[in-house]
């Protein structure tokens, strides 16, 4: 495989790019800091296929980076392969406000291929390669320059082992048949929704208990406030105030502007800052929550009741049973939640008992909770049987009956 010198010039670029359109696939990873600002900054992209690899630095004076963002985010032609790529499709998207399409997660992908629910990038390589990575680099300063050879060859072997292992998977997805349970995981990735940043949605993160609609509202406005401030002075938005202030002074909102130093978590300059001053004028504008807005009701106590939590018990027992039997890992064919809607009652909008899911487990689950399947020991393994109907009785009628 060819290793090119780090790319610093726009024609390099372009001319690697255009090679690149020609693949199949390409393997893509980004290195970025974010602990200090508020939007994530790009501090290197590494590109590869099967015959070459380079690094490209974002920050070189002069470069354009439009024939790579128009090659991950407008080429329809070119699968573009990542490793855990959520935080690599953010940072696109921020820069272009699209995403790269089509996609694909090798750390997905290990899901329907083996019972590992989230394989780091270190355990991909040496499961699939036999080779050690070196995490020494791992968590160097990549906004500094000029970076070293030990950073670039780290980096790079981000994107060349996975082209190398990318095809493996495929081949045992292939021989599997379960490269259609991933599509849509890989659109969901790909979603632009799930990278769009709505600073008036930014109160759902918080924590906050109750649905008291003059709270929420305050709760809702001073969210939006400190994601503006926070944008305004690219800074992450922990340094302008922490949720759980933000979360005490919806609750227990201030009287006047000094009250800001009696606050936890503000300093007490914010008695008389400018700051304090926008803040204090947000609380005042707050309006309370309309009802359509408001969060739904959590019921109180055990939702599911004693006998509910059972029925989720034995559907989490009977997930793990067909995980290990059919070499999967669990989340992919159900979440937790999901089971204990399944165990209330709930039947529409599962996404456990449609599609493939429903095939592969949603069924039997189903099954389970209508008391037609049941667990038995053989040859002192766990395992599910079938309950004919005719001799399925209750345990309380069974234990009527030897009385």
């Amino acid at each position: 495989m060819i290793i090119h010198p780090l790319i610093t010039r726009t024609e390099d670029l372009a001319a690697l790019c255009e090679r690149l359109a020609k693949s199949d696939f390409i393997s893509v990873d980004t290195e970025f800091m974010r602990e200090n600002t508020y939007w994530p900054e790009l501090c290197l992209v590494q590109i590869a296929n099967t015959e070459e690899a380079a690094a490209i630095d974002p920050m070189a004076q002069g470069i354009d980076l439009s024939p790579m963002l128009d090659l991950l985010t407008d080429n329809e032609d070119v699968l573009k392969v990542f490793h855990a790529g959520g935080q690599d499709v953010e940072i696109i998207y921020n820069v272009t406000g699209r995403t790269p399409h089509p996609i694909f997660d090798t750390q997905i992908a290990m899901m329907a291929v083996s019972q590992s629910e989230q394989i780091g990038y270190s355990n991909l390589v040496e499961s699939w390669l036999g080779i050690a990575v070196d995490k020494g680099a791992r968590f160097t300063d990549w906004s500094r320059r000029p970076l070293t050879e030990r950073q670039i060859e780290y980096a790079i072997g981000d994107v060349t082992h996975l082209s190398k292992i990318f095809p493996k998977i495929l081949k045992r997805l292939v021989k599997t048949g379960r490269g259609q349970w991933l599509d849509q995981e890989m659109e969901k990735l790909a979603d632009p929704e799930n990278y769009r940043n709505d600073p008036s949605q930014a109160w759902k993160r918080i924590k906050a208990s109750g649905r008291n609609p003059a709270m929420l509202g305050r709760l809702k406005a001073i969210a939006e406030w400190r994601e503006h401030e926070a944008q305004s002075k690219n800074l992450p938005r922990g340094r302008i105030a922490r949720d759980e202030t933000l979360a005490d002074i919806a609750s227990h909102p201030p009287k006047q502007q000094a009250d800001l130093a009696k606050v936890r978590g503000l300093s007490q300059g914010w008695k008389d800052n400018e700051i304090g001053k926008r803040l204090m004028a947000t609380i005042e504008r707050a309006q309370p929550m309309p009802d359509d807005e408001l969060p739904p009701r959590v019921p109180r106590g055990a939702p599911l009741g004693k006998e509910g939590a059972l029925v989720a018990d034995l559907l989490k027992l009977l997930l793990k049973i067909r995980a290990r039997e059919i070499d999967v890992a669990a989340r992919l064919l159900s979440r937790t939640d999901e089971l204990e809607m399944l165990a209330a009652g709930v039947r529409k909008n599962l996404a456990v008992l449609q599609g493939w899911r429903y095939e592969v487990f949603g069924r039997d689950a189903l099954d389970l909770v209508e008391g037609k399947l049941a667990f038995a020991v053989e040859n002192g393994k766990l395992k599910m049987t079938h309950v004919d109907d005719e001799i399925a009785v209750p345990l309380e009628e069974r234990a009527q009956a030897r009385e």
